[in-house]
């Protein structure tokens, strides 16, 4: 008795007298034969059971979704209110061809000077933008079937690299070939289909993308489920003439945010060897960030974009949910995974975003989206906008990092921004934050194990790695009840961040909590369990706002690339 404790209606909640409580993960860092030992234990049914059971307590699970009266309805979707419509932006029709989105993004952008990168030293194709290859094309500088010849070395060499850089899990050369030799035609004949035509990109490896399998980095899921066609978002960039290269590597089931893959090798950090890339979209924010490919597509639903492109140094675009049709994806099912571009620069995240973005019929008629939309980079009064901007700052949340160097470049752009721009900070209050991170493992664990149960229970879990297996364990400790605890949850936090947005326009986060970590020698072989890294590495993408602020000041143009790198 008196264990049970009852939330204030939302609605009555006072943010001045709300404390900020630390985002700090209690749980063990495992690797090698202790992370086996783990895995057997906590798959033992008696042993198992009081094992999670206590890590649950430590961290206050099971008092917030078990002890505690929520007076919230569910919210089992996302729910959007009506927004006003916004001032600079070109609007694009959901029926729209994805030709014809990619020529409006095109008009949306500032003009191209060729002569910022072309001269007589012109570096190779390394790290060109779309636009770069646009010109290159129609300039006969360069063809879809020379840069290919040179994807294709590149890519063997770092498979054989010691230690070895996994970029793709399925790769075809002779795929890549016919491909780029049909775009070379295409420009050959004057009859290129968009500026799109001849871009190379890499597609997640749980995005179908025909003729390859879809094994979402784990070792059998494409004989449990054959891909038969590209996903609806790939058939969009493929009708551009975007040439697919291939799977690019992730972290197995999209369950970790480091990027290590025992099972098809971990992906490296091209800016430094030995750290994490960041995960799950590992490969393809490596493949942007080594400069083999202009852009790529990744799946997001707490991070796996953003946070492998905030250590890479690159664009990551976790778009809203329902924006991009997720049929054809290995996720596909639930309420929080997305589709999004990774690009090496804002304008190229821009195109990509265009080819790929439109709802389906279904999300069109339940959640009722804004119109697409992109800022209209051409328009002369484009910049007006940053003017006006109120930015929201929760300082205690803004500065719990794990590096203090962080938190200080963050501050010191904010700064900036506010001296040289005139925006304005505005310190704001969103409580419940450990809350918003029980609802969301509660949410993703639970949908991700009712999509595996049936393998599992032909005994597949057993072949998935190590860490895999223990976030499995800890998800099927979850109830029916949890789950609905955690839609409760969602609404209330809702609540605060639509009522945040009454005061100010952005609410602004570093990316991340912690750098590009290290990588183990012993993680490689058998994997790694690290909640406390993952906790950082999460503490601010959950609420998905900050990287959206950032690229958004990237469009206005006002932040050159070596700024925002600055920031993460």
């Amino acid at each position: 008795m008196g264990k049970k404790c009852v939330m204030t209606p939302v609605e009555e909640i006072d943010l001045s007298a709300v404390k900020y409580q630390p985002q700090n993960i209690s749980a063990p860092h495992l690797t090698g034969l202790g992370l086996r030992l783990f895995v057997w234990l906590v798959k033992t049914p008696l042993i198992g059971s009081i094992i999670l059971s206590i890590l649950k307590k430590q961290n206050n699970l099971n008092k917030i979704l078990r002890c505690t009266e929520i007076p919230e309805k569910p919210m089992f979707r996302p729910e959007f209110p009506p927004q006003a419509p916004e001032i600079g932006v070109a609007v694009f029709g959901e029926n729209d061809e994805p030709i014809t989105r990619v020529e409006k993004s095109f008009g949306c952008l500032r003009s191209y000077d060729p002569n910022q990168r072309w001269h007589e030293n012109s570096p190779p194709f390394l790290y060109w933008t779309i636009r770069d290859f646009a010109h290159a094309y129609r300039s006969m500088l360069a063809t879809p079937s020379a840069v290919a010849e040179n994807i294709i070395a590149i890519v063997e060499e770092y498979n054989n690299k010691k230690p070895p850089m996994p970029l793709l899990i399925s790769f075809s050369a002779e795929e890549v070939r016919k491909q780029a030799a049909a775009s070379t035609q295409r420009f050959a004949e004057g009859n290129s289909l968009s500026i799109l035509d001849g871009i190379f990109m890499a597609i997640k490896d749980d995005i179908d993308c025909y003729p390859h399998p879809s094994k979402s980095g784990t070792s059998w899921l494409h004989n449990a489920r054959v891909v038969k066609k590209d996903a609806v978002c790939v058939s969009r960039l493929r009708s551009c003439g975007v040439i697919l290269i291939g799977k690019a590597n992730m972290h197995e089931l999209g369950m970790g945010t480091t990027g290590n893959n025992p099972l098809h090798g971990t992906t490296r950090n091209p800016h430094s060897f030995d750290r994490y890339t960041g995960g799950s979209s590992s490969g393809p924010a490596a493949l942007v960030a080594s400069g083999l490919c202009s852009a790529a597509v990744g799946t997001d639903g707490g991070g796996s974009i953003r946070i492998p492109s905030s250590l890479c140094g690159i664009v990551g675009l976790k778009a809203t949910y329902g924006r991009i049709d997720m049929k054809g994806s290995v996720c596909d099912c639930g309420t929080v995974e997305v589709s999004s571009p990774l690009a090496a620069t804002v304008e190229d995240a821009m195109i990509v975003y265009a080819a790929m973005a439109g709802s389906s019929l279904d999300d069109r008629i339940s959640l009722r989206p804004s119109p697409i939309c992109l800022p209209d980079l051409s328009s002369a009064n484009s910049s007006d906008v940053l003017r006006s901007m109120r930015l929201g700052k929760y300082s205690e949340w803004f500065n719990d990092v794990y590096s203090t160097e962080i938190s200080s470049k963050c501050e010191d752009i904010l700064n900036r921004l506010a001296e040289i721009f005139g925006c304005s900070i505005t310190e704001i209050v969103l409580p419940e934050l450990h809350e918003l991170q029980t609802a969301h493992v509660v949410s993703i664990g639970s949908e991700s194990l009712c999509a595996l149960s049936p393998d599992c229970e032909d005994g597949r879990d057993t072949e998935l790695s190590l860490d895999t297996q223990v976030s499995l364990a800890l998800f099927r400790s979850f109830t029916a009840a949890d789950y609905v605890a955690a839609q409760r949850l969602r609404r209330r936090i809702m609540y605060y961040y639509m009522e945040a947005f009454k005061k100010v326009d952005i609410i602004v986060t570093p990316t991340t909590g912690i750098t590009a970590p290290k990588i183990s020698t012993s993680s490689l072989k058998n994997g790694e369990s690290n909640y406390v890294i993952t906790s950082y590495l999460m503490r601010f993408v959950l609420a998905g706002i900050f990287w959206a602020f950032l690229l958004y000041l990237f469009l206005l143009g006002m932040i050159k690339k070596d700024f925002l790198l600055a920031c993460n």
